[in-house]
């Protein structure tokens, strides 16, 4: 009779009549659906079932995960990125593969091109030839150097070592040229066979130029370094720099552990002279009061004497003569 009455009203069933008791029977057929798939998938990792679902001829298609939950399309895009099988439209986006393509070749043109660049790069300079000059005339600076050997060929580099420090102080004080002054110099010529040239013809020659100069009759000290790049010499500068921080540091070191060791010790003075004015203090109110006398007797303080030596006489009138006055009288014919 109640089916009659569905039928009559024309609703089949109470559950399509209520939105409500609809609802419910679609949630009640989601979960059978996922205990089913679960059943099937016992054994199988989530990756191979994720692959069964969206599997096309052995390729992934991202466009299958559609109505898929977020679990399946991150599990699809990790085993499609680990397996290098991407076939590729992202989200509705046909034209997202040609441009990753795009973006491929354009990276690989800029690795050729900057690996072409380097390759040339290291071709010209394997081509440079470098010279090394011993001593650089007074006033004679780097801008000086390049206008006089720019003369003989191309100068790529110049590099000038500075004079020792002490030496300057001491020719400053002698009244010397006060200005920088270079102890040694190495210049990069664009060709090896000119570098060569150019050491062969001007070692040992006069510097030259206009007669006023002020280098005109020094001489050059000038030699080919054979298989030296300018690599090398940045490098050995860089040695000697990391040498010299490590020095440095290390005398710090030593200097802190000197001066923490006087301030320990000076501690330890300041305590025992503490000490021993509050027992010479106590002795003294002791004898004042007559009690405890033996606390007065107090061990004496110990002095160290070490033997010392006689120091050798530096002074001239000291010295005796080696040879008797005799004898020289004898050989010079002194009476």
């Amino acid at each position: 009779m109640a089916e009659e009455e569905y039928k009559i009203n024309g609703v089949d069933c109470p559950a399509e009549g209520d939105p409500k008791l609809s609802e419910k029977r679609a949630r009640r057929k989601k979960r059978k659906k996922i205990a089913a798939t679960g059943e099937e998938s016992n054994g199988k990792s989530d990756v191979e079932v994720v692959k069964e679902k969206v599997g096309n001829g052995g390729k992934l298609n991202p466009m299958a995960l559609n109505g898929e939950s977020e679990k399946d399309k991150q599990l699809f895009w990790e085993t499609a990125i680990g397996d290098e099988e991407i076939t590729a439209v992202v989200e509705g986006n046909p034209g997202s593969n040609d441009e990753t393509a795009e973006r491929v070749k354009i990276k690989k043109k800029k690795k050729q091109k900057q690996k072409q660049r380097l390759l040339k790069e290291a071709a010209v300079a394997d081509k440079r030839g470098v010279c090394y000059l011993s001593r650089i005339p007074p006033h004679m600076d780097h801008v000086k150097l390049r206008h006089v050997l720019s003369q003989f060929g191309e100068v790529q580099r110049i590099y000038l070592a500075p004079e020792d420090p002490a030496a300057r102080v001491y020719r400053k004080k002698a009244g010397g040229f006060r200005g920088q002054v270079f102890s040694e110099g190495w210049v990069e010529f664009t060709n090896k066979s000119v570098a060569k040239r150019v050491a062969n013809m001007l070692n040992g020659e006069q510097i030259g130029g206009r007669k006023r100069s002020q280098f005109y009759y020094d001489l050059w000290n000038i030699k080919y370094l054979s298989k030296f790049k300018w690599d090398d010499l940045t490098e050995e500068i860089a040695l000697k720099n990391a040498i010299r921080q490590q020095k440095i540091e290390l005398e710090n070191s030593a200097a802190k552990r000197e001066r923490d060791f006087y301030l320990t010790k000076v501690d330890q003075s300041r305590a025992l002279s503490s000490i021993e004015e509050r027992i010479k203090k106590k002795q003294k109110v002791q004898q004042e009061s007559g009690a405890h006398p033996f606390l007065s007797h107090q061990p004496p303080k110990i002095i160290r004497q070490f033997p010392q030596k006689k120091p050798v006489a530096d002074e001239a009138e000291e010295r005796k003569p080696q040879l008797s006055e005799d004898i020289l009288a004898g050989v010079f014919g002194i009476s």
